[in-house]
């Protein structure tokens, strides 16, 4: 593997991080970035609580016996195929171990599976040679169409 902690280039640099992507209920997405906030700042560059969520799809599972689902669901069937709304919830921290933990902690206290899916992968995030005066016309206050609409 190559590490790029010595790439260097005008644009900015590449910093090791984790990538944690969960998988859960379009309306969850807040409750679990409340949690994580309690433990870690989510930061990306000078901007705090950064996230992607994903468009809304779609999860399938076929329940076991003894599962949570057999348990709690009257009259489930073992390995009835069930599906679900989801979204992909996707943030990153600096690869360190205890940030790592208190975040996958957070992650799995707000979650409302007891097994949620959740994947962690080793990347590098890029960090821009920041300058808010930059005259780039591709930045959003130079373009003349500013910021785009807010969603919320």
């Amino acid at each position: 593997m190559i590490d790029l902690t010595e790439y260097k280039a005008k644009s900015g640099g590449l910093v090791p991080v984790w990538t944690i992507e969960v998988q859960t209920l379009p309306e969850d997405t807040d409750r679990i970035l409340d949690e994580v906030m309690k433990v870690h700042p989510l930061s990306f560059g000078r901007y705090q609580r950064n996230a992607s969520i994903s468009a809304i799809g779609k999860e399938t599972a076929q329940p076991e016996p003894g599962s949570t689902t057999t348990t709690h669901v009257e009259g489930f069937e073992a390995g009835a195929t069930e599906t679900y709304p989801m979204v992909e919830l996707k943030i990153s921290v600096e690869r360190d171990l205890d940030i790592l933990s208190n975040v996958m902690d957070a992650i799995i206290y707000a979650h409302h599976y007891e097994e949620p899916v959740i994947f962690v992968r080793e990347d590098w995030a890029s960090r821009a040679a920041y300058d808010p005066q930059s005259d780039n016309p591709n930045r959003w206050w130079n373009n003349g169409r500013g910021l785009p609409d807010r969603i919320e």
